[in-house]
């Protein structure tokens, strides 16, 4: 695996630098801002859904398995075309936007749905969107930073996306506290917050060219597989892969902690917030770490800190105390890993690849955690919760220890 950072690579591979100026740029802090407002609008559907699926529907452990994998990573391919997309015309923005768009619009088509596979069929939609739209603005981040930058700039904008993580399940609870378990306005107000992100994003963030006006396309391909001819790039996608098989879903973690703690079904949103709490507390620490420290350690530790929280699940320990551990644990493993990721791909690829490239790499994670959620939920319904957790944080061990070996020399 091969993390570091490597702060001469954009300039030796013909990246524009951008000049210098704040700390963290305008458009890191627009693309935060509409991040935040779609987060609100996306974790207020997400806080819901298990509940609303497997106690309201009546679907099965393995059917909700299926479905939280095909919600992580059935779209995955469409990261793909969104990155290419953005890369051939550079327009980030714009394919950014109709990502952004298309989501918006899904939140009105749970109102109209009420069968479990229908209700799959607009969260497919759904994350058709965030397929189209995430490389796209992870490339205008990266791009808008200088290379030694790249995990702040990271960093700052996971912490106000994970500012409406925090904020978006508080909102499904007021609304499911007031409306008296009214889903539907859950999902109304979800739509009005997710239209007024795509009004942010057309308003206020601004392209970042490539290449000069009028100036050739670069000689050599600009196609998703040519990012591959970059060692960093595949050892990147190959562990991010080993890691996103023993990832267990948010949604699973919730459940069984709901379990546990016999919570009623208005107070399963706020389960969300600890992990969100910790997330946003970290996410700007962390970053700035990554760059100092190097991006493999960060990446490798905050997989140690979800080990740990499915040990601390496993464990006999009971209340109020181990449970909030669980969940700040996996706000701290997302803190170290979301970010840190793309940080530590973007200076690996020139510019004209860079939504290309970070595509492969969310692709090939994402295609991983689908995989992995379809067997953590074959393994609940067969083996029950315990066991399928079980065998989840022994594959998470032994990939940690095989990305370590494969990083072994690489980490700085």
């Amino acid at each position: 695996m091969y993390l570091s950072a490597n702060r001469a690579a954009d300039t030796a591979r013909g990246v524009p630098r951008p000049a210098a100026g704040p700390a963290v740029a305008g458009n890191v802090l627009v693309l935060g801002a509409v991040s935040l407002v779609t987060d609100v609008s996306a974790e207020m559907v997400t806080a819901v859904l298990p509940l609303y699926l497997v106690v309201g529907l009546g679907m099965s452990p393995l059917a909700f398995g299926a479905l939280d994998g095909l919600y992580q990573g059935a779209t995955a391919l469409l990261r793909l075309a969104g990155g290419h997309v953005a890369d051939r015309t550079e327009r980030h923005k714009l394919v950014a936007g109709v990502g952004y768009a298309l989501s918006a619009v899904c939140k009105l088509g749970l109102l109209a749905v009420s069968t479990p596979w229908a209700v799959a069929a607009v969260l497919t939609a759904d994350r058709t969107g965030k397929g189209l739209r995430t490389a796209p603005r992870d490339a205008l981040i990266s791009l808008s930073a200088p290379p030694e930058g790249q995990g702040r700039a990271f960093g700052v904008h996971r912490a106000m996306d994970t500012a409406g993580a925090l904020l978006g399940p508080l909102v499904a609870f007021g609304v499911l506290w007031f409306a008296h378990d009214a889903y539907d306005a859950v999902f109304t107000v979800s739509f009005c917050a997710a239209a007024f992100a795509v009004l942010l994003l057309a308003l206020f963030v601004r392209d970042v060219r490539t290449r000069p006006p009028r100036s050739p396309a670069p000689p050599g391909g600009r196609g998703p597989g040519s990012v591959f001819r970059d060692r960093g790039v595949r050892r990147i996608a190959l562990t991010a892969a080993l890691l996103g098989v023993f990832t267990v879903g948010d949604s699973f973690v919730y459940l069984l902690l709901q379990r546990r703690l016999e919570l009623p079904a208005a107070a399963f949103p706020l389960l969300p917030v600890a992990t969100a709490a910790g997330f946003l507390l970290l996410a700007v620490p962390l970053g700035r770490l990554a760059d100092r420290a190097g991006r493999g350690r960060v990446f490798l530790a905050g997989h140690a800190a979800l080990v740990a929280a499915y040990l601390l699940l496993l464990s006999p320990l009971g209340g109020a105390v181990p449970a909030v551990l669980v969940l700040f644990l996996l706000g701290s493993f997302y803190a170290a890993t979301d970010g840190v990721l793309m940080a530590a791909a973007g200076p690996l690829l020139p510019a004209r690849l860079r939504a290309s490239g970070m595509a492969v790499v969310q692709t090939a994670q994402a295609l991983a955690r689908f995989a992995g959620a379809l067997l953590f939920g074959a393994g609940w319904t067969y083996a029950g919760p315990g066991a399928a957790l079980a065998g989840a944080a022994i594959g998470l061990t032994l990939s940690l220890a095989a990305a370590g070996m494969l990083g072994k020399g690489a980490l700085r």
